[in-house]
């Protein structure tokens, strides 16, 4: 079985390849390379479907998207759909430093976040998606070389080191990522 996953993530793929390998050995995942689409939808839904349909389109093969990131409650949820591009482009050491900078003042009992991830999988027959939560809370300092994007600030519910000190195997058995793909490959073993 060959998947197309739409992103130009080098570190998205990888986590996706040590994901569904584990339950889909026999699937080939191809990246897809193809223009971006203007991420223009206002959930995560919208914009992994947007992504999951150009790639579709472009190459007629089944194709899925994710679109993730981090939502914190005390912020009202944000940055949400933004966290890519919450300092105003796409550096996670800036985008982790502002996150940090207007948390400053909040005490560590009221950093509540959850990293939060859609994954839209398109195929000839219909379309079809899957969610995954990964509750935790915002860490007061960065800490950590693994991982990506918000890891080395997220601290998940039950651990006491971010995201990004964990092992790649163990935070691919939490993630959010790891919860949604885990539904899809279900999803695809079940047919």
């Amino acid at each position: 079985m060959e998947l197309i996953f739409a992103t130009g993530n080098k570190h998205k793929l990888a986590e996706a390849q040590l994901i569904l390998g584990a339950s889909l050995p026999e699937l080939k995942l191809l990246p897809h390379d193809g223009p971006e689409p203007v991420e223009n939808g206002v959930s995560f839904l919208e914009n992994a479907a947007i992504k999951a349909r150009a790639a579709f389109q472009a190459t007629g093969q089944a194709s899925f998207a994710d679109d993730s990131g981090i939502s914190v409650e005390v912020m009202g949820g944000a940055p949400g759909i933004f966290s890519a591009i919450w300092a105003g482009g796409r550096d996670d050491a800036v985008n982790r430093q502002l996150l940090l900078y207007q948390l400053k003042d909040i005490p560590a009992k009221d950093r509540t976040a959850s990293f939060i991830c859609t994954i839209a999988l398109v195929e000839e027959s219909g379309e079809t998606f899957f969610t995954g939560v990964w509750p935790g809370s915002i860490a007061m300092a960065a800490a950590g070389s693994a991982g990506f994007g918000y890891d080395p600030v997220f601290i998940p519910d039950g651990f006491e080191v971010t995201a990004a000190e964990l092992e790649p195997e163990v935070k691919s058995s939490y993630s959010h990522r790891a919860t949604a793909m885990n539904q899809m490959a279900g999803f695809l073993a079940s047919r």
